[in-house]
């Protein structure tokens, strides 16, 4: 059993994959950037731009997605504080030249047409 990527104590399997495998749509902010976060370690790329708003999809390329996925690998995510709306986190990854990485993030969501989406985020 493999333990989700996004932290939770559940295997893959039961938390995060069904999101990915649209079983089932999160339910949450918070469940969507977890998702979201497992997506990046699998290289789910179609799922993170699906589950990007429309109005900041045109921002997000599938190839410069996957160029940036080849060269890090995601460790660890800790939540430092969701919201409704709103999720704060830092997620850990080793880059190309194996130095270890602190993402910080505060990321933007909005609830629309019964799903979650991500929409933007700040630093």
């Amino acid at each position: 059993m493999t333990i989700c990527y996004c932290g939770n104590h559940l295997s893959f399997d039961e938390c995060c994959k069904p999101y990915i495998a649209s079983v089932s749509k999160p339910e949450s902010a918070e469940a969507l950037m977890r998702s979201r976060f497992s997506a990046h370690v699998t290289g789910d790329v179609d799922y993170l731009i699906a589950t990007t708003h429309a109005s900041t999809r045109k921002n997000h390329k599938k190839k410069d997605i996957l160029a940036w996925l080849e060269n890090i690998q995601w460790t660890k995510l800790e939540i430092l504080e969701a919201n409704e709306n709103t999720v704060t986190f830092k997620a850990y990854f080793i880059d190309n030249h194996k130095i270890e990485n602190v993402h910080y993030e505060k990321s933007n969501f909005i609830f629309e047409k019964g799903k979650w989406f991500y929409v933007d985020r700040e630093f």
